[in-house]
């Protein structure tokens, strides 16, 4: 891995000494209160340790899409009670993230304070990574520590600027996720399977073209597997599918050929005549039997069973993307099912199982087992840019 300072690198005793934070605080927000909080949750390893060692807390954090405006439904202010909440101790709002006002509001505050500054997005050089504004932020401070992966593939002031003018360090949610993530396509234990699933192909097309150099299986579903179907000749019917693609994924199987990475495509398929919960018209059947009338919804039992036996020969898993259109039952049944198995290998030991992206993440809550894989990422953008093999600019900053 490549090689981060953590909270163990700074002093132990940090008394009085200001910790500029970046979290994301990004969280939904439903009648005035917050509706997830898991983002939330996520920052407080990190920020109770650095209020415990003595620090002044400074989170800083982007809310909404302000685009450079002062917005009062987007100020990190109607953070302060659900965090308040959530640390149990007190968390005092600052009214900028820069600037003689923030600074004057900073020298009030005492050893282990915690405090919110702003909303970063509220200046406009923030997405741009405006190194006055980057300047303005690392005044505050005497420390930089990057917390928020979910936006590190993003080259802003906040999360990747300050790092290049203070001491940076990775938080304890960075790490792990960083941790996780390198032990599963850095330098993982072989073989390597990869699910990936979704609706389209044309979203995932450099994921797949990177995955296919560094994975041993690469098992392919959700509508985004009728497009590598077509490209082999099948007919799909009226299922979801990019035709004028079909020259790429032709492309992907070739390479993964070459790369002697096994691509698994379904050979039996739930179908039906319309989508809608348990229709009528739903049946089972092989692929090469799709009706025109009909479209492919879900992979069907024997290719599960298939993709459960090939787990079970390979030591680590990374996963992002549902199987079939897992939203509407019963086309949830190849995704709960592929996923209890992956979690049920992981708690005996014998898979590493990392999963990310939102669908992801909604499909393993789903299936109840997203407490059994080895790491579930949060992150969307930067989970899938980092299966792309792209380098996050918020992490590159870290390194020694």
């Amino acid at each position: 891995m490549p090689n981060f300072k953590t909270l163990d690198d700074l002093p132990s005793d940090l008394t009085g000494k200001r910790v500029l934070v970046r979290v994301d605080l990004n969280v939904p927000m439903q009648d005035g209160a917050v509706s997830d909080a898991t983002r939330l949750q996520a920052a407080l390893p990190t920020v109770l340790e650095l209020s415990d060692r003595g620090a002044i807390v400074l989170l800083l954090s982007h809310f909404g899409r302000p685009k450079g405006q002062n917005r009062p439904d987007m100020s990190t202010a109607l953070l302060v009670k659900p965090l308040t909440d959530l640390t149990g101790r007190s968390v005092r709002f600052v009214e900028d993230c820069q600037g003689e006002q923030a600074a004057r509001a900073i020298t009030t505050m005492t050893p282990g304070a915690i405090g919110v500054l702003e909303n970063t997005r509220f200046h406009a050089g923030e997405e741009k990574n405006d190194r006055a504004l980057s300047q303005g932020i690392a005044a505050l401070g005497d420390f930089y520590v990057n917390d928020a992966f979910s936006a590190a593939h993003r080259a802003h002031s906040s999360t990747e600027g300050v790092a290049h003018l203070l001491p940076a360090f990775a938080g304890r949610a960075m790490e792990k996720e960083l941790k996780a993530l390198e032990a599963a396509l850095g330098n993982p234990e072989r073989p390597v399977a990869a699910v990936v699933g979704g609706a389209k192909v044309s979203t995932k097309l450099t994921v797949l073209h990177n995955l296919v150099g560094k994975v041993d299986h690469l098992i392919i579903g959700g509508g985004m597997a009728n497009t590598f179907l077509a490209a082999r000749g099948v007919a799909v019917g009226k299922s979801l599918c990019e035709h004028d693609l079909t020259g790429e994924a032709e492309a992907i199987l070739e390479a993964a050929d070459k790369a002697n990475c096994t691509v698994h495509l379904p050979y039996d398929v739930v179908v039906a005549k319309e989508f809608a919960a348990n229709p009528p018209s739903m049946r089972t059947c092989n692929v090469h039997e799709v009706a025109a009338d009909e479209m492919i919804l879900d992979i069907g039992p024997s290719a599960v069973e298939a993709l459960g036996d090939a787990l079970k020969t390979c030591r680590t898993l990374v996963w992002n993307g549902p199987l079939g259109a897992f939203e509407t039952e019963p086309f949830d049944a190849a995704t709960v099912a592929l996923a209890r198995t992956a979690a049920a290998l992981t708690q005996d030991g014998s898979l590493v199982s990392v999963a990310g992206g939102g669908d992801t993440v909604a499909a393993l809550n789903h299936a109840g087992v997203a407490a059994d894989f080895t790491f579930v990422s949060t992150a969307g953008g930067a989970f899938l840019e980092w299966m792309e093999g792209r380098t996050l600019p918020g992490v590159a900053a870290l390194q020694r």
